[in-house]
């Protein structure tokens, strides 16, 4: 699949919910409404759609949300589209997840052929972690996080900085995933979806984040790459690596080579951008693949060459209404 530019399409993220058990300030409102039941795709779907966007070249899948474990039977769809890592047409699936579920759920993961997670974790004081969450509880994130270890999965954490929020962390953030074995991701919060305030007042640049860890850390710029936006630095301390992604302060599309896929058989082209693509028509108009792969294609011509986020104070709305949790991180 390649798109208007020359971009070869082969990293596909799929939301297979919009619920979470979180409730992150920086991601959704307090009282979100979630989507009827009725509206979302069943596994099967979910199942038939990823696996037509594998036989089109993709090549890396990640599931997310929402938060992907709450989905009832989600293990079900992982273990089914593990086929695709065996048979070797896909080279990695990976989940994003708020970590609550992971100690009950990391063995499967592992098992059904995930070899890496990616942690949402912003904090590491307890009561922080609660306010920002406004119902998670880090005892538990951690230790899903040390039963992912256990299971062999790869750890990364990822790490919205906020300012007036985070900002005197980052350092001790860090650290610990140094002494952990985990890699880190720094993320620029991002414009989607009413939230109820200014996200300008906790928007913090990742320029300030790199200037604190220089401080006191000796990061090189590496060419390391995962599939997705971050640009990468080693650190020589900890051996780790540390990821920055810049969708405000500098522009990544360039090199995008990813669409999102939701619950509902949306597709968005953009995780920036409105334009979508209704494959759920087309998954059940025909149980021919034939059509789903041509409504795949018409899609694709309609990448866009990038996004247009921007915060600026004073503006409170944000730059696409849909929430994160819909789209899929």
């Amino acid at each position: 699949m390649i798109d208007p530019f020359g971009r070869s399409v082969t990293y596909l993220r799929v939301s297979v919910t919009d619920r979470c058990d979180f409730r992150c300030t920086y991601c959704m409102s307090e009282d979100m409404t979630f989507l009827p039941k009725s509206d979302v795709l069943s596994l099967e779907e979910l199942d038939r759609l990823c696996s037509a966007f594998i036989a089109k070249g993709v090549k890396k899948l990640r599931l997310t949300g929402g938060e992907p474990l709450v989905r009832r039977n989600i293990m079900t769809l992982i273990k089914s589209l593990g086929r695709h890592m065996e048979s070797g047409a896909l080279e990695e699936m990976t989940v994003t997840t708020n970590g609550s579920q992971l100690g009950r759920l990391a063995g499967e993961l592992k098992a059904a052929g995930v070899e890496r997670v990616n942690v949402s974790l912003d904090t590491l004081d307890a009561d922080k972690f609660h306010a920002i969450t406004r119902r998670g509880d880090l005892g538990i994130v951690k230790d899903g996080l040390q039963a992912a270890k256990r299971a062999g999965l790869a750890v990364k954490i990822n790490t919205v900085a906020l300012k007036g929020v985070n900002e005197t962390e980052i350092e001790d953030i860090a650290k610990w995933c140094g002494d952990e074995g985990f890699d880190l991701t720094f993320i620029e919060t991002m414009p989607m979806g009413e939230i109820g305030k200014d996200r300008s007042d906790t928007y913090l640049p990742l320029s300030a984040v790199r200037e604190r860890l220089d401080a006191i850390w000796s990061l090189t710029d590496i060419d390391y790459r995962t599939g997705g936006p971050a640009k990468y630095a080693q650190v020589k301390e900890t051996g780790r690596r540390i990821g920055f992604i810049t969708p405000l302060s500098h522009n990544f599309c360039e090199s995008c080579n990813r669409v999102r896929l939701t619950c509902t058989g949306q597709l968005y082209m953009c995780l920036g951008q409105d334009d979508d693509a209704d494959l759920r028509a087309a998954l059940r108009a025909s149980e021919d693949d034939q059509v789903l792969y041509a409504a795949i294609d018409e899609a694709i011509s309609r990448k866009p060459k990038g996004h247009d986020f921007i915060i600026e104070r004073g503006q409170s709305a944000p730059a696409v209404t849909r929430h994160m949790s819909v789209t899929g991180g």
